[in-house]
């Protein structure tokens, strides 16, 4: 999102479509300082335009993602992220080792897992709890078939 943002070709896009004085304010929720509600879940907070030179430096960093100087790649959210994609990839293949004509329709649900985790923060983990619910009933329904 940072390079998104940082990039003058969409800040001039902003500045054609709007006229006068303007001021672009980031309603963020920075997991390293952001504050929790009773719930649990970060809560955002509203940062102004000077936040662009934050978005510039982080998408100079971008070759860090992934690397042990990935300091956004400790939060929970990131771990669960990757294993997520090896839980993904093993289902896949579980799939592919025991596909059958008759299972098509049921593959495809499971493919598709992925198209219901959205969001960020607490709303996405609201919808990868929905997601594997459904995903752990499909792959039983796929072991017994």
């Amino acid at each position: 999102m940072a390079r998104l943002h940082a990039d003058p070709v969409f800040l001039q896009r902003i500045a054609d479509q709007f006229e006068g004085d303007f001021t672009l304010n980031y309603h963020l929720a920075p997991p390293l300082i952001a504050k929790k509600n009773d719930k649990g879940e970060l809560v955002k907070q509203k940062f102004g335009p000077s936040v662009l030179w934050g978005f510039k430096l982080l998408s100079r960093l971008r070759f860090l993602r992934g690397g042990m100087f990935d300091v956004f790649g400790y939060t929970e959210e990131r771990r669960t992220e990757r294993a997520l994609v090896q839980q993904y990839q093993d289902s896949i293949t579980e799939i592919m080792a025991t596909f059958a004509p008759g299972k098509h329709a049921l593959a495809l649900e499971i493919a598709r897992i992925p198209e219901k985790i959205k969001g960020y923060g607490h709303v996405k983990e609201r919808h990868l709890k929905a997601a594997r619910e459904q995903w752990d009933g499909l792959m039983q329904a796929w072991r017994a078939a």
